[in-house]
């Protein structure tokens, strides 16, 4: 059974640095595109970084750029967010999802099929 589980979400200071984890169970990551998407209360969904199939090419939002960085670790199956300079902007729920075999990636929702339940990432002082 497919299934993605994120971690690492806490409350952390603005200027502070955490890595989100996004574990895969049933299939392997490393075959598919990735997303990492947030939301946060009373805001839409927005992307925020892609990594596509054999890690050819990532893609993050204008508003993460310098900032996020998406990785994997096929060894642990598993993908990561980096995220440094944390703003009270970044405070939202993070999602990681898995899209389709392919060397580009996207940050449209409907590009991805199954999604994590989420882990919830607090910026505050």
């Amino acid at each position: 059974q497919l299934q993605l589980v994120e971690s690492g979400g806490k409350l952390v200071q603005p200027g502070g640095s955490l890595r989100l984890s996004c574990a895969a169970s049933g299939f392997i990551l490393e075959y598919y595109t990735i997303g990492w998407f947030r939301q946060a209360p009373g805001k839409l969904r927005e992307g925020v970084s892609c990594i596509s199939s054999g890690n050819e090419m990532t893609r993050s939002a204008d508003s993460v750029k310098g900032r996020f960085t998406i990785s994997r670790d096929n060894a642990k199956n598993t993908v990561y967010l980096q995220m440094n300079s944390l703003k009270f902007e970044d405070a939202a729920v993070y999602y990681c999802a898995v899209g389709g075999a392919s060397y580009e990636c996207g940050l449209q929702s409907n590009e991805y099929d199954e999604w994590g339940p989420g882990t919830r990432v607090t910026v505050s002082s």
